[in-house]
């Protein structure tokens, strides 16, 4: 077997592994990413306390509420994950070759890999967030509903209503939040590291659990205005200034929501439904990390291979 057939291999094991863990952890903490959206999208919802939220959702709507839209929501994750996974450890192995990995060089991967899955992905995290909201019972009376069938239709509607540039709306904040990864995998690997002290042993569950909690609540807390303002335009029913610049369009957009958001609720209205996304995203990461650990671990074991898994998650 020749080093690229292990290096390609190596990659998709990575890739499937990440793909399987992050659906596996995103579905048992789906409804608090529900409480999460609702309340980033729906300026006149009282911010309560998450169960709360999912409360009035499931008293409003049905049991099932908040697991609405998980199939498109699903399906983004899948593709997401698996595209970042494969150009982190492509990148990775090509960039390092045997060499020992330090924090800055796992930052400029998280980055690089972290861009290109946002322009591949972006069309489908935004049908996902329309389709998750369709039906939705919202305070805002200004949100126009929609009735869209499933994510073939989502696409066909968006690019026939509003142009295929709008399947790419929200790109510019999701740039920006190529950092939340990036941060998080920077403080993941060097608390790995810190643990193994210079040994290549497997940690135990309760420490890859415990770091990757840590480092997940530390990156969103710091990105999760830019967040919110992501949502806001993935959904379309906020009317963006034109210039003839799209750059500046984008940033004259952030600064407007950003703006307008802290001018009606101060300062604490940037961090609206942060409980739930601390909760959701610190569950799930730490979850994913785990079953990402183990499933690769254990898949190299059986191949015969001795590979030290190195985790990334880009949500």
């Amino acid at each position: 077997v020749t080093m690229n057939e292990v290096f390609s291999y190596e990659s998709l094991v990575h890739a499937l592994s990440g793909a399987v863990g992050s659906v596996t952890a995103m579905t048992v903490f789906f409804p608090l990413d529900t409480a999460r959206l609702r309340l980033q999208v729906d300026e006149n919802r009282k911010a309560k306390s998450t169960p709360a939220v999912l409360a009035e959702i499931v008293k409003e709507e049905g049991l099932l509420a908040p697991y609405r839209g998980w199939f498109p929501v699903i399906c983004s994750l899948c593709c997401s994950n698996f595209v970042y996974f494969y150009c982190f450890h492509c990148l990775k192995a090509g960039w390092l070759k045997g060499k020992q990995s330090a924090p800055s060089t796992d930052l400029i991967i998280g980055i690089a890999a972290g861009v290109v899955n946002v322009l591949v992905t972006t069309p489908l995290w935004v049908v996902n967030t329309r389709l998750k909201l369709q039906g939705s019972k919202f305070r805002n009376e200004d949100i126009r509903p929609t009735t869209y069938s499933g994510i073939l239709d989502a696409f066909v509607q968006i690019i026939r209503d509003e142009g295929v540039g709008s399947l790419w709306n929200g790109t510019f904040p999701s740039l920006l939040l190529v950092l939340n990864p990036a941060i998080q995998f920077m403080i993941y690997e060097g608390l790995k590291r810190k643990l193994r002290r210079g040994i290549p042993k497997e940690l135990s569950s309760l420490e890859v659990f415990v770091i990757g909690a840590i480092a997940k609540a530390v990156a969103t807390t710091v990105t999760y205005p830019l967040q919110t303002i992501q949502s806001i335009l993935r959904f379309g029913q906020y009317n963006t200034p034109t210039e003839r610049s799209k750059l500046l369009t984008s940033l004259r957009t952030i600064k407007c929501l950003l703006v307008n958001r802290v001018r009606k609720y101060g300062m604490l209205g940037l961090f609206k439904g942060l409980e739930a996304k601390l909760l959701q995203t610190v569950l799930t990461a730490a979850l994913m990390f785990l079953l990402y650990e183990k499933i690769a671990s254990c898949t190299f074991r059986v191949m015969g291979l001795k590979v030290v898994t190195h985790c990334v998650f880009p949500l």
